[in-house]
């Protein structure tokens, strides 16, 4: 399933919008219990004030022996009625005496349930007077020093009205700006957002008005900071991809040239026979000549054909994704029959030194047989070319009892390769100089690529000492060595087929 496209001009507003109207609600509830808290102060302290009012009207007459103490309010009725004139709120009072008694106020306001605080000692509680929500005031007064006798208790009592009439204009002071400053700072967090991204419009425009063939990198000082490992990443795989179209172009310039030898020869032998064909002339010999030509001319060019597709299918990375256990043991075998006929047209010994049919390896190889077997050939094809008449080619098949390497080696008794060249010989079309060998120049590069391919390693050598070769009048030969590394075997696993 196809993952939806996603736009980061919009998840970036998700991210920075979401929040801010996730905390937008906290904010309200939380400017609620500000306006609430502020709004209780004052009405608070004025309830305070009444309360030491009344609790200063407050008589207390010690009882005689035996008796009990007098509790009695010198609050005049007019006084009453002015405390209780208030036109938002209902105002109650109430004074208990020594003995829970009523003294005066009003009987309906409920007794707080907790012992005596100390004289004095103003305390406040939210309670109900018939049914309706109040904020009371309360204190006690000093002991009468009868024992058995409490403390007198004044309380004031007040409604909520006034207290939420000014939390509500509190709320709605800071909350309606806020309906207001909200949407002014979508738009700005919007406006903001865009002029952020605006580099990036920037940016793609300027790849989109680039020609297909300018591969130059990018100017990064124009970008900002955040984006510049962005263009930085496409600058290299600009480079990357000049170096490889440069590579494409060269390999395909030397391709043409290399084809147009044989392909020349080909049509110059065909035009050749054709006009000893016109002039009459039926000298079979010379005909069979033209056509000898002609054949070597379009073998020469199948050979280059078939060794392009070999360099391509090893530089395909797509397939290289495919491997699979590979037996080289036998690869090594079936190449080395496979050119038994060519190496005796060309009287030379060839022979394989390894592990038979019977042996198991220690170690298991994984790659791709077909580019390995392709690997041999060049290989030994290679050293067939080189090797003179008389000569010997081996291929040998080196098994580690460790299981860590296994090492495939093509020794000849040609000319060898100057340790000079032994970098060289491994591009593309190079060709040793001072040979008259016919080849393209593409062999030992296929191997290379092939080598790489399989996280393997190549090197070369003299198979024999110069300085004794020379002696003898022979080459002193190549002594090519790949090493491929291996994974462990275990006792259940099988051998490779």
């Amino acid at each position: 399933m196809a993952h939806e496209q996603r736009s980061l001009f919009g998840e970036i507003l998700d991210w920075m919008l979401a929040p801010l109207l996730l905390l937008w609600p906290m904010s309200v509830a939380l400017t609620w219990l500000v306006a609430q808290s502020i709004a209780n102060r004052p009405f608070d302290r004025d309830l305070a004030e009444m309360a030491r009012t009344i609790a200063r009207q407050v008589v207390v007459e010690p009882g005689e022996p035996g008796k009990p103490s007098r509790i009695r309010l010198r609050l005049p009725e007019v006084a009453t009625e002015v405390l209780r004139a208030d036109d938002a709120d209902h105002v109650y009072f109430q004074v208990l005496g020594a003995r829970g008694e009523y003294v005066a106020g009003d009987r309906s306001l409920p007794v707080p349930d907790e012992a005596p605080a100390p004289a004095q000692e103003l305390r406040y509680r939210d309670d109900d007077v018939q049914s309706d929500a109040v904020r009371v005031a309360y204190l006690w007064l000093p002991p009468t020093g009868v024992p058995g006798e409490l403390p007198p208790l004044v309380q004031v009592a007040e409604t909520l009205d006034k207290r939420s009439r000014l939390a509500t204009e509190i709320i709605k002071g800071v909350i309606v700006p806020q309906f207001v400053v909200l949407p002014l700072a979508v738009l700005l967090v919007w406006f903001a957002l865009a002029r952020g991204i605006k580099p990036l419009s920037e940016l793609q425009q300027r790849i989109r008005r680039r020609e297909s063939h300018d591969l130059s990198p990018l100017e990064e000082r124009d970008v900002p900071e955040e984006v510049a490992p962005l263009v930085g990443a496409i600058n290299d795989l600009l480079a990357r991809l000049d170096r490889s179209m440069s590579t494409q172009k060269h390999f395909l310039a030397d391709a043409a040239h290399q084809l147009k030898t044989p392909l020349a020869g080909l049509r110059m032998q065909a035009e050749l026979a054709q006009r000893e064909i016109d002039a009459g002339e039926q000298d079979p010999k010379a005909l069979k000549r033209s056509l000898q030509h002609i054949a070597h001319a379009s073998q020469r060019a199948a050979h280059m054909v078939n060794q392009l597709l070999a360099m391509a299918r090893a530089e395909d990375k797509e397939s290289a994704r495919q491997e699979q256990e590979v037996n080289l043991a036998r690869l090594a075998r079936e190449t080395v029959r496979d050119f038994v006929p060519k190496a005796l047209d060309k009287r030379i010994d060839i022979g394989y030194e390894g592990p038979d049919e019977k042996q198991a390896l220690h170690g298991r190889l994984f790659g791709q047989p077909l580019l390995i077997r392709e690997l041999i050939r060049n290989l030994v094809d290679n050293a067939l070319q080189y090797t003179p008449a008389g000569g010997s080619v081996t291929v040998r098949v080196m098994d580690d009892p460790f299981g860590q390497v296994l090492v495939l080696q093509v020794e000849d008794t040609g000319p060898g390769i100057v340790e000079a060249e032994r970098e060289l010989v491994f591009r593309p079309f190079y060709r040793s100089l001072g040979t008259d060998v016919d080849g393209s120049g593409l062999g030992l590069a296929i191997v290379q690529e092939i080598v790489q391919r399989h996280r393997a390693t190549i090197s070369i050598a003299d198979a024999r000492a110069r300085a004794s070769a020379s002696a003898q009048g022979q080459g002193p030969g190549a002594l090519i060595t790949v090493r491929f590394t291996l994974l462990q075997r275990t006792e259940d696993q099988q051998p490779a087929t």
